[in-house]
């Protein structure tokens, strides 16, 4: 699958938008009222930098479908929010026990356990109140079914259901492919799929649009895993930000463990492949970016 984007384009875009979404997360706090401490600690994960991909596929897609960039970016960001709590909530001694998180201490270590737990829970539910304020300027038929859809995808059906399928999981060295594909379906491409299809239903996209945005963004996110789990065995920790090695040491089961990392490589290649794939039908700048992304995505380092 060619793209008429090439990767400077597609990291141009992303750059561009998502420094739209960190403008807005830099200052989204400002006017909640809660204890300082609470909030600071809120800020400092929120704020500690990252690829900001759920908000610019939201962003993107609901471009795609002719939606501007203002009328949904409350909307992306609390992607953002959700994302940051799941971050936080995996990091602790109870989860992941991860001391460290894009490139500093994580937030339990930089403040402490409890205070951790309750900046995720601020965010998470927080976030649904930033993507109900989309309600004023976008139709609120529209607004309820993103919103609902993002909540499925965040709960017991989708992220959170995914982490207890990992934890589950963790130490065995009986685990099948199938099982993998589940736990990362849930765990991570939940979010992915949500991020896409959201931007579609805020925009008002038909449902054949919604169809070919929830299979992108399912491939996406097989992609996004696949190369995450390869990067934990071949990258540094200085160029992770995080503890590189980890899933070994916590004997969790990865692509590369049950394929190794050439067939990893391959496979998340074509996973890629079908992705940009799913919106050859859509033209324009947006879909080119979105297949670029997709492509590119396959040689992140980071």
């Amino acid at each position: 699958m060619s793209t008429s984007f090439d990767a400077s384009q597609v990291k141009a875009v992303l750059a561009e938008r998502g420094a739209l979404v960190e403008g807005y997360l830099s200052h989204c706090l400002d006017a909640v009222p809660t204890q300082p401490r609470l909030k600071e600690a809120m800020n400092y994960s929120l704020l500690a930098g990252g690829k900001r991909l759920r908000p610019v596929l939201c962003l993107s897609t609901a471009s795609l479908f002719g939606l501007k960039a203002e009328n949904v970016l409350p909307f992306a960001a609390a992607l953002e929010m959700i994302h940051t709590y799941s971050l936080i909530h995996d990091d602790l001694p109870a989860m992941d026990d991860d001391d460290l998180r894009r490139g500093r201490p994580s937030c339990h270590k930089a403040f402490d356990e409890a205070t951790a737990i309750l900046a995720g829970d601020a965010l998470l539910t927080d976030a649904f109140g930033f993507m109900a304020e989309t309600g004023k300027s976008l139709p609120p038929d529209r607004v309820l079914r993103a919103l609902a859809a993002v909540a499925s995808a965040a709960g017991a059906a989708g992220m959170v259901g995914g982490q207890v399928l990992d934890m589950e999981c963790t130490g065995r060295t009986d685990v099948p492919l199938p099982t993998l594909r589940t736990l990362h379906a849930l765990k991570t491409g939940a979010m992915f799929r949500v991020a896409c299809t959201s931007g579609g239903l805020l925009a008002g996209a038909p449902e054949e649009g919604i169809e070919a945005l929830h299979a992108y963004g399912e491939a996406l996110g097989v992609t996004f895993q696949i190369v995450d789990d390869i990067l934990d065995e071949t990258a540094d920790t200085a160029t992770l930000g995080k503890p590189a090695g980890s899933d070994a040491a916590m004997g969790k089961t990865t692509y590369p463990s049950l394929l190794g990392l050439e067939q990893s490589r391959e496979l998340a290649r074509e996973y890629a492949e079908k992705a940009a794939a799913c919106l050859a039908a859509f033209p324009g700048p947006d879909a080119d970016f979105l297949r670029g992304l997709a492509l590119m995505l396959v040689t992140r380092t980071k």
